[in-house]
């Protein structure tokens, strides 16, 4: 990586540190104002480091994972709704299961250490 890029990720890193550091030092303002002065120091960190070719890059990458992901083809409602209730009804099953070995091996422990009389 060239100089003046890294010389771009830590400006853009110091504006967003400054712009969280500003948010604690502005505590006795209205929150809105603290909020977009922090929000204000990540969008300008975010646009210095955006100059950077890895900050492009970055870009790019997101660019193309949001086009990736319009392609996913979602499941239905019901389908959703189906496998949802499968899950529970799993969940449900080996909590049970897992409630009675559970029982099962105390009882039997009790009985072989002399409690359970």
């Amino acid at each position: 990586m060239l100089t003046a890029d890294r010389l771009k990720l830590a400006l853009a890193l110091a504006i967003a540190a400054a712009g969280i550091g500003a948010y604690y030092y502005l505590g006795d303002k209205p929150q809105i104002v603290r909020v977009l002065v922090l929000f204000a120091g990540f969008a300008a960190g975010a646009v210095i480091a955006l100059q950077s070719d890895l900050g492009r890059a970055a870009f790019g990458f997101a660019k193309e994972s949001r086009a990736e992901l319009r392609k996913v083809v979602w499941p239905a409602r019901k389908e959703t709704i189906q496998m949802t209730g499968v899950v529970i009804a799993m969940v449900i099953a080996v909590a049970l299961f897992l409630w009675a070995v559970d029982w099962v091996l105390t009882v039997l422990v009790k009985l072989l250490t002399g409690q359970g009389a």
